[in-house]
């Protein structure tokens, strides 16, 4: 079975002051408090989600 690529993001940006579909974008990825990391699966709708919330997270590479 093939290993899934996965790929992990850290929040480095504040919700404060941001819209409710970034807040949301946020909580999709499982981030809401500053310096949260996550490993996510690499699929194409986590990317856009990433592409959407860009200024607040930054993607660390494995």
């Amino acid at each position: 079975m093939a290993k899934k690529k996965t790929i992990t993001v850290v929040q480095i940006g504040s919700p404060i002051g941001r819209t409710k579909d970034q807040r949301a974008t946020l909580v999709g990825l499982g981030l809401n408090k500053m310096n949260r990391q996550r490993t996510l699966e690499d699929t194409p709708s986590v990317r856009g989600m990433i592409n959407k919330v860009s200024h607040l997270v930054k993607v660390v590479e494995a």
